[in-house]
């Protein structure tokens, strides 16, 4: 008798109508309709933004908890994040996220990272050896001076008062008192997936490049900056440091230079830490078809995505992919020399894009079965 056939099902979240592993239920459906008999391995991705936890939580079988944490503007939130054995995995929007505050409510000079400071450390146990931290869609731009205050670090003024929180208050940072931090013991790795390689300041820094999105005018981008230029000098004098010109430091509001500075993170290209940390390459030995996808392909996809990620991982194992998408955008050519044999769009099937996000499940499902009858892989 034949092998069963395997087939592993990868794809990233379709933004704003399935997660990561609702999209890869979905997918595996599709394929038991055309191969019954398959060995079908789900394995949800992502990029180190809103869905890494889940993703990665889903993909190795780990726990979910909560924690009772201060949101952007100190109300209090329900923040999730996830255990895998000795690894804690969070998430900066969690706790610090845009969609935690209203439109009208976004003043990214007064929202902070706070709450996600009291996160890591409801998600550090003393057996955690490692931090994976994803920190796409904050609503923050205070450096994660925020997360330092809550982890023990006191900002002061000149007159030695605290500061208060968000980022605009940077800008009378006169010392950074590290005394009420202890280090945590053991020493931990954390591992930041980040995907962006602003600075943290200047025409393409963390409050020009995403302010504006947060709720910044011209004024208050002008002022961030300076307040974020403020920190990188008293990080580099009080804890020897230099952040500001790393690459990714303007992530989430230049929470990725104050994880370097506060916690000594390391900053990595998010699609091959999580994509990795999710076991797809184990996974992926033995397998005939690899299939996955995202809501919206285009050629950044096949350059930094986790799809694009999966993709190449595939390529060099000699296993052929099928990207499935709701739509296509500008330069999704590009995914074909990543190893994708196949775009196929939620519409291929004859159905319009309402019906698709009236129906995003059903119809990733009919995706599914499309590509798999197509044979386009063989």
């Amino acid at each position: 008798m034949a092998p069963a056939m395997k087939v592993v099902v990868a794809p990233n979240a379709f933004k704003g109508t399935l997660t990561a592993s609702q999209a890869a239920r979905a997918i595996a459906r599709g394929v038991r309709e055309v191969f019954p008999d398959a060995e079908v391995v789900e394995v949800p991705v992502a990029d180190g933004g809103d869905g890494t936890v889940e993703a990665l939580v889903t993909a190795n079988r780990g726990e979910y908890l909560t924690a009772k944490v201060e949101g952007p503007l100190g109300d209090a939130v329900t923040a999730t994040y996830g255990r895998i054995g000795s690894v804690a995995v969070v998430e900066l929007a969690a706790a610090s996220g845009l969609t935690l505050i209203p439109r009208e409510r976004r003043d990214p000079r007064r929202t902070s990272t706070f709450g996600f400071g009291q996160l890591l450390i409801a998600a550090r146990r003393p057996d955690t050896d490692r931090f994976i931290v994803g920190i796409g869609g904050s609503a923050t731009n205070d450096g994660g001076a925020g997360m330092a205050q809550a982890l023990g670090y006191r900002l002061l003024d000149a007159a030695g008062k605290d500061l208060p929180r968000g980022g605009a208050a940077l800008a009378r940072l006169e010392r950074i008192d590290a005394s009420g931090f202890e280090p945590w013991a053991p020493a931990l790795e954390v591992k930041v997936a980040c995907d962006v390689t602003n600075p943290l300041t200047g025409p393409l820094g963390a409050s020009a490049v995403y302010g504006p999105q947060k709720g910044a005018d011209a004024a208050a981008v002008k002022e961030l900056d300076a307040a974020l230029a403020r920190l990188a000098g008293v990080v580099e004098r009080d804890l020897g440091k230099r952040v500001a010109d790393v690459p990714g430091a303007g992530a989430a509001g230049g929470a990725g230079a104050g994880l370097m500075a506060f916690l000594d993170a390391s900053l990595v290209p998010g699609a091959p830490l999580v994509v990795e940390a999710a076991g797809f390459d184990a996974k992926l030995a033995g397998a005939d078809l690899v299939i996955t996808g995202e809501g919206r392909v285009d050629e950044q996809t096949a350059y930094g995505k986790a799809p694009g990620e999966v993709a190449k991982r595939a390529q060099a194992a000699g296993v052929p992919v099928i990207l499935l998408a709701g739509s296509k955008g500008p330069g999704w050519e590009a995914l074909t020399r990543s190893g994708v044999t196949a775009v196929v769009t939620l519409t291929d099937g004859g159905a319009d894009l309402q019906e698709a996000l009236n129906d995003p499940e059903g119809m990733l499902i009919r995706a599914a079965v499309v590509a798999c009858r197509s044979r386009k892989w063989t």
